[in-house]
């Protein structure tokens, strides 16, 4: 059976080719087919009342210009020579990405773009895609596809850690780096000391028991990944400020879209929406596995 493809949206603009040239640099890390997809939209003013067709003559044209570009980034980046270029037609450009992942094994946007990659700063079509696709999505942005240093991962205490951690483990040997694992937390205070002025301070014995915690989770990854360097991080601070101050030393970032306590998912919540908006450098958006 064929592999499931790494698919990344192009819209000929930088952001999208930073987005080209790391997903090239992945499919080929990971023997993966890769696929380029553009999404343009036909149904232009002008068009409904073009009998000719003159009008999508010129968008598909215009789309199949721009496809060819990135898949001649994608090659030169990676030397790959099997890269496959695929524009789309759809009035919807989110709704088409979305059904363009359930057959993907990751799918890689550009933080930035025009048209159908609107900035995530407003909000529109990467934004919607990395927050609802079935598949896991990086959304390489900050410095891109040359950003260099540690995978960094943020890791909770909820069964959807172990994705978390076994994505971040193998891309950090895949790339011969290091690992940061970052954790953010407060003790438990018991009620009757909830209003006590230092109800909220951290002991030294809820850090050691905490880091014991993480030890523990950690432990059956470092003997599948022994030469993996691991640093753990133990913050009382919010993840979200902490992880994107790590993205400014990382490679990549690495969050779950599920989980609880800090760092919580629903619809990728606000840690992965302050780092799609905020990260120095590619954020990667893990899916749970059904």
């Amino acid at each position: 059976m064929r592999a499931k493809p790494i698919i990344v949206g192009a819209d000929g603009t930088g952001w999208s080719m930073a987005a080209v040239r790391w997903a090239a640099r992945e499919a080929q890390r990971r023997g993966l087919p890769l696929r380029v997809t553009h999404v343009f939209d036909w149904e232009w003013r002008e068009a409904r009342y073009d009998m000719s067709h003159d009008y999508l003559d010129l968008a598909r044209e215009h789309a199949e210009g721009i496809t060819a570009g990135a898949v001649y980034e994608a090659r030169v980046a990676s030397g790959k020579q099997d890269v496959e270029g695929d524009p789309v037609i759809g009035r919807h450009p989110a709704s088409r990405l979305l059904a363009e992942a359930e057959g993907a094994e990751l799918m890689v946007l550009g933080s930035r773009g025009r048209g159908g990659f609107a900035s995530l700063l407003l909000g529109s079509v990467s934004q919607r895609v990395a927050t609802h696709a079935p598949c896991p999505v990086v959304v390489v942005r900050g410095r891109g596809a040359e950003a260099e240093g540690p995978v960094v991962a943020g890791v909770d205490d909820s069964p959807a850690a172990d994705g978390v951690l076994e994505t971040a483990f193998e891309a950090a040997a895949g790339h011969g780096c290091a690992l940061e694992v970052v954790r953010s937390y407060l003790p438990a205070v018991p009620l009757w000391m909830a209003k006590a002025p230092d109800a909220d301070a951290v002991t030294p014995e809820a850090d050691t028991q905490e880091r014991a915690r993480l030890e523990a989770q950690l432990a059956p990854w470092r003997e599948k990944y022994p030469d993996v360097p691991v640093t753990v991080v133990l913050t009382h601070h919010g993840i979200a400020a902490e992880l994107v101050e790590a993205s400014h030393r990382a490679r990549l970032v690495v969050v779950g879209s599920r989980g609880h306590g800090v760092i919580a998912g629903t619809a990728l919540g606000s840690t992965g929406l302050q780092l799609l908006h905020h990260a120095d450098c590619p954020v990667y958006i893990v899916r749970a596995k059904h």
